[in-house]
């Protein structure tokens, strides 16, 4: 299987680059009752290098041994893997692909597909949930950031008051007046975690993690957690909150 997809699908690429297997999981995917396989390829400079492009989601039938190829849209980056699990709520097995985009923001390329009868179907695209999910982040007088997701019409309200003198100083008078106005921003999809909320289905729910920062991207304010579920035709946001990170006890003494 490995030398096969290495010449089928990257030719005359093999002698400039090595094609490495990235990670493969056993599961029925196509709903059959029949194990499959399923396997992450991408080329290398060197076998050991964790970065990879042209990263490939490749499944063999289990029955058949028919190889089909799904070329990923956004093929670059980082500790590539796969998980299988049921997302769509259908008692079958889906496939997500996980890849770190490496650099500052910490962002991620998250797909989920189902395979039934070796159809591919995409259920989830991080770029279309970023695009759909988008933040509204402005500081507000008396320390407080106000975090606003109008499509789902939710605000939180976050206290930065613990953020000291130095930082704080700058942004507000010695009444705690904002100077000026000063925007921050939800940053896209950083993490994506299956979970079970129901034990008795065994089916997944997607946990999304996405970061909060103030006047510059090292200035984390928390995270927005979004839980998606299934709805039957697409994921939709069930619970929404944001998550602050703790100070010590004895910095605000």
């Amino acid at each position: 299987m490995y030398r096969h997809f290495q010449e089928q699908a990257y030719g005359n690429y093999m002698n400039s680059r090595v094609v490495a297997l990235l990670d493969m999981k056993q599961g029925d995917v196509t709903g059959d009752g029949i194990i499959d396989f399923v396997y992450l390829y991408g080329r290398k400079n060197i076998e050991t290098e964790i970065f990879a492009d042209q990263i490939t989601l490749v499944i063999q039938d289990g029955r058949s041994n028919q190889i089909s190829t799904i070329n990923l849209q956004n093929n670059a980056g980082y500790n590539a893997k796969l998980f299988l699990g049921d997302f769509s709520k259908d008692d079958r097995l889906d496939i997500l692909v996980s890849i770190e985009s490496g650099g500052s923001g910490g962002y991620g390329i998250f797909y989920i597909y189902s395979f039934i009868n070796n159809i591919p179907r995409l259920l989830f695209d991080f770029e279309k949930y970023n695009n759909s999910n988008t933040f509204k982040v402005n500081y507000k007088d008396l320390y407080k950031v106000n975090v606003e997701s109008p499509s789902l019409d939710l605000l939180f309200i976050l206290d930065i008051s613990y953020k000291g003198y130095d930082y704080l100083s700058q942004l507000y008078d010695d009444n705690g007046k904002l100077k000026q106005s000063v925007l921050g921003e939800v940053l896209s999809a950083g993490a994506l975690y299956p979970i079970v909320t129901n034990q008795k289905g065994m089916s997944y729910d997607l946990l999304v993690i996405s970061r909060i920062i103030g006047i510059s991207n090292s200035d984390t304010l928390g995270y927005v957690e979004n839980l998606l579920t299934w709805n039957g035709t697409q994921f939709i946001s069930t619970r929404l909150a944001t998550a602050i990170l703790g100070t010590k006890l004895s910095s605000l003494s």
